[in-house]
C-alpha cells in the first residue's frame, strides 16, 4: 500500500513501461499526483525531492508542470534534466510507442 500521492506518476510510468514492454527512461525519477481527469498535480517539497534524487544518482526527473503553465523543462540547480508534464497522456511520449490516432 502506497500512501504518498507523489508516487502516482511513478506507478503510472511503471504500468506504461510494462504494457509497452519497454523500460522507463534510464536513470529517471518520477513524482507527481494524478487527478481523476488525468491532470498531473504538483506535490510538496519539489526542490528537496529533486536534490535527494540527484544525491541518489538519478540524472533526470519527470515531474508536474509548475503553476503558471510555462515549461520549466531543462536542467535544474542540482544538475538534473527536468521534464515537466501537465497531463497523463504526455507520459506516453516518453516511451517509443506507435502514434496514437484516436482509434482503439
Amino acid at each position: 500500500k502506497i500512501g504518498e500521492p507523489a508516487a502516482d506518476l511513478a506507478v503510472a510510468a511503471a504500468l506504461v513501461s510494462s504494457l509497452a514492454e519497454q523500460p522507463a527512461p534510464e536513470a529517471a525519477v518520477f513524482f507527481g499526483e494524478i487527478g481523476l481527469a488525468g491532470e498531473i498535480r504538483a506535490v510538496a517539497s519539489r526542490e528537496a525531492r529533486l536534490k535527494e534524487a540527484a544525491k541518489l544518482g538519478f540524472e533526470r526527473a519527470i515531474v508536474p508542470r509548475l503553476a503558471g503553465g510555462s515549461s520549466g523543462d531543462g536542467e535544474n540547480a542540482v544538475g538534473l534534466a527536468v521534464r515537466e508534464l501537465a497531463r497523463l497522456d504526455q507520459l506516453l511520449d516518453l516511451f517509443d510507442l506507435p502514434p496514437r490516432d484516436g482509434s482503439r
